[in-house]
């Protein structure tokens, strides 16, 4: 089996780091190193990486908050995480945690994971700001929730309450599940304190784009101009549901085509889906049925970059991104926090083969991602270069955004 499959099949993103059995060794786990020291966030790879960026423009679109309920947070997390029976999902669990540097027995793993998202924001130029997602229950087909389905669930409330507890830094994306009885509700509530998108993993959750459900919170979203982020490709870190198939990026032309903005989070670039426009056609790559929506030229249509050069996607991809210009005014800086912290899903290596990353840089994004894995992940994506082909400031600008009517 070849190993980008291994990785894939045995955990995409978080999952990946529980290949490696033993979290405790070193080499595979996140020192966790504290505050920039000084020489680092001085380092002239890091100013590179931030010159010519307007701070008071720079979004991450792309930020998970989790949590255990234990501050009364309302957060929770699958039984099956916490339990060594269970040995990959407790893998799953450990890895997270280092990722987000929150001590396994920290006295509340909701405070201290909110308080290290803070520290490391603080160390961005200020202005620089962070979507932090809800995540709502998997549901069934018939509306009714299921907590056996939820890997880990973040209510809006949280959401909201950390974002207005940290203004500076960041603002709060919604997730509503479309089988909810009050779905239509519960969005128009989101919306009205603040949310600036929905988010919706439907293989995970259990939700199908093409379900008439949907429509209420299309229109409400088109209405509003916001846009609804959806996870499309295959899905291994957040099992969930398991229904892979509801990934697939065609299905995207559902909202798209009720005049709803849509951000195809990581640009489905993982997996394989069936090709829908061509029925008879074998499986394809979810990334090119992605730039198939794309190259059809959808004005509200755009791509987060977070996860897409993690070492489970492949040089094609990297270099597509890279590469295709027509598309960056339509793509999102995001991190997929706190994976940039997991450390074996990113491979300086494997960058460097691919003649994207310079030699000279590895060092420096190693040490980096120790002590401000957000930081390393924003510099990573700076440095990246195909020949002359690299990402432009606007996509780590959200200049995208400009074609909403978003709050900033």
């Amino acid at each position: 089996m070849k190993r980008r499959h291994w990785l894939a099949c045995c955990g995409g993103a978080a999952l990946g780091a529980g290949l490696f059995t033993s979290l405790g060794a070193r080499s595979w786990r996140n020192a966790c190193r504290g505050p920039l020291p000084a020489d680092l966030a001085a380092d002239e790879l890091v100013a590179a990486a931030l010159d010519g960026l307007d701070p008071a423009r720079l979004v991450d679109t792309h930020a998970h908050l989790l949590g255990t309920g234990d501050a009364g947070s309302g957060c929770r997390i699958h039984p099956h995480l916490t339990q060594a029976w269970h040995p990959v999902e407790h893998l799953r669990r450990r890895a997270i945690l280092n990722g987000a540097c929150v001590a396994e027995d920290a006295l509340s793993i909701d405070t201290a994971y909110v308080d290290r998202l803070v520290a490391l924001a603080a160390e961005f130029p200020a202005g620089a700001r962070w979507w932090l997602f809800a995540f709502d229950e998997a549901h069934d087909d018939d509306g009714r929730m299921r907590h056996a389905w939820t890997t880990f669930h973040v209510p809006d409330r949280w959401a909201a309450t950390v974002a207005a507890r940290h203004p500076a830094h960041f603002d709060w994306v919604a997730s509503v599940h479309p089988y909810r009885a009050d779905a239509a509700e519960r969005l128009d509530a989101a919306l009205a304190a603040g949310a600036v998108a929905l988010k919706w993993l439907p293989s995970a959750m259990n939700i199908d784009l093409a379900d008439a459900r949907c429509r209420p919170l299309y229109d409400r979203l088109a209405r509003a101009g916001r846009p609804l982020i959806v996870h499309c490709g295959a899905e291994h870190a957040v099992p969930g549901a398991g229904r892979q198939g509801l990934g697939n990026p065609l299905a995207v032309r559902h909202p798209l085509a009720r005049g709803t903005p849509v951000i195809v989070a990581h640009c489905a670039s993982l997996g394989r889906m069936p090709d829908t426009d061509r029925r008879s056609a074998p499986q394809r790559p979810a990334f090119e049925l992605f730039a198939r929506l794309m190259d059809e030229g959808h004005d509200r249509l755009f791509g987060d970059i977070s996860a897409v050069f993690q070492r489970n996607r492949g040089a094609e991809v990297w270099r597509t991104l890279l590469r295709r210009e027509a598309w960056h005014s339509r793509l999102l800086h995001g991190s997929d926090h706190p994976l940039p912290g997991v450390v074996p899903l990113f491979s300086l290596p494997a960058l460097q083969r691919a003649g994207l990353l310079a030699d000279d840089d590895a060092p420096v994004l190693d040490r980096l991602r120790h002590h401000n894995p957000l930081l390393f992940d924003l510099v990573l994506q700076r440095r990246l270069r195909d020949g002359a082909a690299r990402l432009p400031a606007a996509v780590f600008e959200a200049r995208a955004l400009d074609l909403l009517r978003l709050p900033r």
